[in-house]
């Protein structure tokens, strides 16, 4: 048997992840040693270095540590009929808005797309889920201007077109399948980070840098998190029933 009797002042990682794992479901020093011990990984993946082999065990750490069963999720490479359909719904969007050009070149820069807001009117019931300050984000998250709108869209389509394997980038798409908004943040190594608004029954798609992210969001007040490498165009869908 381990001895953890000085298990609540300790600062090794892997002590308290022993003890997390070997410890009574019911004991009371789980109730600080959780929150402490993702606090403590999510510190290293923030101050680690580029390839540093422990930021995607880390990542998977924290992904167990605050995963809940009851949201069923799926992960898979996003095929050619999504990719048509998604550059479809883009060129479609664009040119609605009488600004879209007949073609469109390789880009490589960062984005997200809001959904249009005529989508949203009929989704404001379902914020009721979110906390206030999640909803305020959400909002401003979607509130984007025209002009940002068909940047980023433009951004996506270009990626959507390169089939280059050395990009430095690639697609992520989120399919939200609940009846409540959601934001979906993508945590990467140090200071790299996405937000991603979501609206209920709706999907949204952003270009991130390959690498090692941690995925995670709350849907309808169940807590999601996973563990993702992406080195290709994904897709993410939440809230199956």
């Amino acid at each position: 048997m381990k001895d953890y009797s000085r298990i609540m002042s300790s600062t090794n990682v892997y002590e308290i992840e022993a003890f997390l794992r070997d410890a009574h479901p019911d004991d009371p020093k789980r109730i600080i040693l959780r929150p402490r011990l993702i606090k403590m990984l999510r510190e290293y993946i923030k101050n680690a270095k580029a390839g540093d082999q422990r930021v995607k065990e880390y990542q998977e750490k924290i992904s167990l540590l605050v995963k809940r069963g009851s949201t069923k999720i799926s992960f898979d490479e996003m095929n050619a009929k999504i990719r048509q359909a998604q550059i479809a719904k883009f060129q479609r969007e664009l040119a609605e808005k009488g600004n879209y050009s007949t073609k469109v070149y390789g880009a490589s820069s960062p984005a997200g797309l809001e959904t249009p807001k005529d989508q949203l009117s009929s989704e404001d019931a379902a914020s009721n889920r979110m906390s206030a300050e999640e909803d305020k984000e959400f909002k401003m998250l979607m509130s984007e201007n025209p002009i940002e709108h068909k940047n980023r869209t433009v951004k996506i389509l270009n990626s959507l077109f390169d089939n280059d394997p050395n990009s430095a980038e690639s697609i992520v798409m989120i399919t939200n399948k609940s009846k409540c908004n959601m934001i979906m943040r993508i945590e990467g190594v140090g200071y790299t980070k996405y937000r991603l608004p979501v609206p209920a029954n709706g999907d949204n798609t952003i270009v991130v840098k390959k690498g090692d992210y941690l995925f995670s969001s709350i849907v309808c007040g169940s807590q999601y998190s996973s563990q993702k490498t992406v080195q290709k165009a994904i897709m993410v869908s939440l809230g199956e029933n």
